[in-house]
C-alpha cells in the first residue's frame, strides 16, 4: 500500500503544531472539554487493543505500531519531532505539503481561558526549513482583534504564510459574527484563504453556531474570500454541501474523520460533478498514514481522489506555481 500511497500526490489542509514539534504540543486533554471528549467521541480511537496470548499460554503484549515519525507510520495525534521528521513521512507517504495551524482555542464552558494558543514562530521556523512544503497557517482570537490581526500581517507578510483557520466554536459565536469581519477583510487584502470549523463540537463546545448555512452571510458579504468549511459539517451534511455547490469560493474538508466514517451523502457529493472540485483532503493530525490509506479505499472515482487529494488543496491554496 505505501507504493499506491506515493501514486498519489497529496496536500493535507489542516494540521496542528504537533505533527511537526511534537515538543511544543503539551497535554490539551489537561482540559474538561477534552477529558470529556475522551470519554465519548474519541473513546473508540483512543482504546487500548486486548492483550494477545503468546505461544504457552503466557499473555504477551501485541506488537507496537511503528514509532512516531518512523517511517510513515504517525498515528492519531502522535506528531513528529521535528519538521525534518514530518517531511521524511511525507515523502514516504506521497504528501507535497502539509499545512500547520498555529491554533487558538478558547475553554467557553470551563476556563473562560485559552485552552491552545500556538505561537506563529516555530510555524514560521518550519515553512523556511522546509522551503514551503510545510504551509504556515494562521489562527485567531475575537477576544484579541487588534493582536490577531498584527500576528496574521507578520505571519504573511514575513514568515511566508498562506492560510488562517480558526475555531469559532471554541468562542461561542457563528462564523458570521461580526467579531470575525475584521479577519476575513484581512484576508481579502492579504489574498489568502481562510478556514473554521463546522458542523458540532467534539468537544463540549457550542454546536449549534457550527451549522454550515451561517457562513452564507459571510460568503454573500465577502465573494472574492477563499473560505474552507472544515470537519464536513457533520451533522448538518446537507448544509454543507449546500454552501459548496452554491458559492464560487467556498469549499469544505473532510478532516476529523477517517475517511471509512464520512457520511454517505457526503461521500456522493464528493463523487459527483456538483462536488468534485470543492472537496479538500485533510487530517487533523488523526495519522498522515491511515487518513490517507482509508481514502484511497472509498469506493470513489480515479478522478474525484486525484482532485480531493490534491488538485482542489493546490488551488483553494494558490500553491500551482
Amino acid at each position: 500500500m505505501s507504493d499506491q500511497l506515493k501514486d498519489y500526490p497529496s496536500i493535507d489542509i489542516m494540521n496542528h503544531i504537533l505533527e511537526i514539534r511534537r515538543d511544543l504540543a503539551g497535554n490539551p486533554f489537561a482540559f474538561k472539554e477534552f477529558q470529556i471528549m475522551l470519554q465519548t467521541t474519541f473513546k473508540k480511537l483512543t482504546a487500548k487493543p486486548p492483550k494477545k496470548r503468546a505461544a504457552g499460554g503466557e499473555e504477551g503484549k501485541p506488537k507496537s505500531e511503528k514509532k512516531p515519525g518512523g517511517g510513515g507510520g504517525a498515528g492519531m495525534l502522535s506528531g513528529h519531532g521535528s519538521p525534518a521528521e514530518c517531511i521524511a513521512d511525507m515523502d514516504e507517504l506521497g504528501y507535497t505539503h502539509v499545512a500547520v495551524c498555529a491554533t487558538k482555542m478558547w475553554s467557553y464552558h470551563y476556563h473562560h481561558d485559552f485552552i491552545m494558543d500556538y505561537p506563529i514562530d516555530p510555524v514560521g521556523e518550519a515553512v523556511a526549513e522546509t522551503g514551503g512544503r510545510i504551509v504556515g497557517a494562521a489562527s485567531y482570537s475575537p477576544f484579541h482583534i487588534s493582536q490577531s490581526i498584527a500576528d496574521i500581517e507578520r505571519a504573511v507578510k514575513e514568515l511566508g504564510f498562506k492560510y488562517v483557520w480558526f475555531h469559532p466554536l471554541s468562542f461561542g459565536l457563528p462564523p458570521n459574527d461580526r467579531r470575525f469581519y475584521p479577519l476575513y477583510q484581512k484576508c481579502v487584502e492579504l489574498d489568502i484563504a481562510v478556514g473554521f470549523q463546522v458542523g458540532h463540537s467534539a468537544e463540549v463546545l457550542p454546536s449549534d453556531c457550527g451549522r454550515p448555512m451561517l457562513a452564507d452571510d459571510v460568503a454573500i458579504d465577502f465573494p472574492e474570500l477563499r473560505m474552507n468549511l472544515s470537519h464536513t459539517g457533520w451533522p448538518w451534511v446537507d448544509e454543507w454541501c449546500s454552501m459548496l455547490w452554491r458559492h464560487p469560493n467556498v469549499y469544505g474538508d473532510i478532516s476529523a474523520y477517517y475517511a471509512k466514517s464520512l457520511d454517505d451523502r457526503l461521500v456522493k457529493f464528493m463523487d459527483s460533478g456538483r462536488g468534485r472540485e470543492k472537496v479538500l483532503f485533510g487530517t487533523n493530525g488523526l495519522g498522515l498514514e491511515r487518513c490517507k490509506r482509508e481514502f484511497l479505499e472509498l469506493e470513489i472515482g480515479e478522478d474525484t481522489k486525484r482532485a480531493v487529494l490534491y488538485d482542489n488543496v493546490a488551488r483553494f491554496l494558490k500553491l500551482e506555481a
